[in-house]
């Protein structure tokens, strides 16, 4: 039977030092993502078709889930679908802005890319206790948004295309509770060739 599995980093767990340091990168994939994955299996144990669904899918159609299971499948398919976002979005010597389409498309929703930076990190920001800022996809445009907990932009009806994770365990080893400086330091770790694919795949 198919289950859902937390896929291996594709860097190594050093690889983002010094901006994200090896024992959080093994803490966070290896302790909490694996925690959501078991977790969300656990949660579909009695409806089985449920697993031949994509974790985005589940996500989008919660409204459908088994209302008995609805709450540990919102919190555990959105903690292993947004660190799945998260891995893959995050890189060793990230650059500093995106190209192309995508470059042009932050420029034409918020002015500029610094009006782009500067605002996505005030999102964060404001996140009260945990949860997540979102670059999102709504209809084809694109939106800064938060989300609490593991609530989902896809949920929402949103394409995420990629987030900072503001939950104290992504930071709290090293910056303890600095988050002003760990959201800082995430700059410089962002894949843009791979949000940049994913906007052009789903704009």
């Amino acid at each position: 039977m198919k289950q859902f599995i937390t896929p291996d980093l594709v860097y190594d767990y050093k690889a983002l030092e010094p901006f994200i340091d090896e024992a959080t990168m093994h803490l966070h994939h290896d302790k909490h993502h694996v925690a959501y994955t078991t977790n969300l299996n656990k949660a579909l144990e009695k409806y089985p078709e449920w697993y031949e669904k994509s974790a985005e899918d589940i996500l989008r159609h919660l409204d459908q889930v088994p209302e008995d299971v609805r709450l540990a499948v919102k919190n555990h398919a959105g903690g292993h679908v947004h660190h799945n976002i998260l891995w893959e979005t995050m890189m060793p010597n990230g650059k500093a802005m995106p190209e192309g389409e995508l470059l042009q498309a932050i420029n034409n929703s918020f002015e500029s890319f610094e009006n782009f930076k500067e605002g996505f990190t005030k999102m964060a920001m404001s996140v009260f206790g945990s949860g997540w800022a979102w670059l999102s996809l709504d209809n084809g445009k694109l939106i800064i948004d938060k989300t609490a907990n593991q609530d989902s932009p896809y949920t929402l009806g949103y394409t995420p295309l990629f987030g900072f994770d503001v939950w104290e365990h992504a930071y709290y080893l090293k910056y303890q509770n600095r988050r002003a400086e760990y959201l800082e330091n995430m700059w410089s770790v962002i894949n843009w060739d791979k949000i940049s694919e994913e906007y052009l795949k789903n704009k």
